[in-house]
């Protein structure tokens, strides 16, 4: 995987990657859900998101969510994908990547974003989680969408992908190319 740089990171951890107690980063956790035919499942997160930049109107990116306080990631991780896909994870899926954003001004006071990602492999399936229209709008997300590796790689919308370039990673995990330890991405 050229140009992805591994992090240490381990399960035991209570928080995901310490930083500064300066920083106020919105720490997150993340799902790379790969169904059986390798397609990939995204979240269309709309403006005011922290995900979404100032400037743009939506970004497609992996199902999760924020860390409450106290809350261990990876209980996070399967609050959010049951909130949001309906999905229910017993194991603890591999940790892949690991993207830290510097992002002064965000509107919900935020510095910066940090996303951990687990890789999920399952059986496609209808996303349709606990959470109803109402309040998956309320969370800013204005749809969800199974994508094949080729359609992100090809894509030339205005929409955005979060990292901006997940067609690289996510080529090496449809290849089975497992890390060991995290990958840093870029935004």
């Amino acid at each position: 995987m050229t140009g992805l740089q591994p992090v240490r990171w381990h399960p035991d951890h209570l928080h995901v990657n310490e930083t500064p107690a300066t920083a106020r980063p919105r720490r997150a956790v993340r799902a790379v859900i790969l169904a059986d035919d390798d397609r990939v499942l995204l979240c269309r997160f709309s403006f005011p998101h922290p995900a979404v930049p100032a400037g743009a109107t939506a970004v497609w990116a992996a199902p999760g969510g924020g860390i409450e306080p106290g809350e261990l990631p990876l209980a996070a991780l399967r609050r959010e994908l049951h909130e949001e896909t309906g999905l229910v994870i017993d194991a603890d899926p591999p940790h892949v990547w690991h993207q830290q954003v510097a992002a002064p001004g965000h509107p919900d006071g935020h510095d910066g974003i940090v996303n951990d990602y687990f890789l999920v492999r399952i059986t496609r399936f209808d996303p349709r989680g606990a959470l109803s229209d109402d309040e998956l709008t309320a969370e800013h997300i204005s749809g969800m969408r199974w994508w094949r590796h080729q359609e992100i790689a090809d894509y030339s919308g205005t929409d955005l992908f979060s990292p901006r370039d997940i067609a690289t990673p996510l080529a090496a995990l449809i290849a089975g190319d497992i890390p060991d330890t995290p990958v840093s991405l870029g935004p």
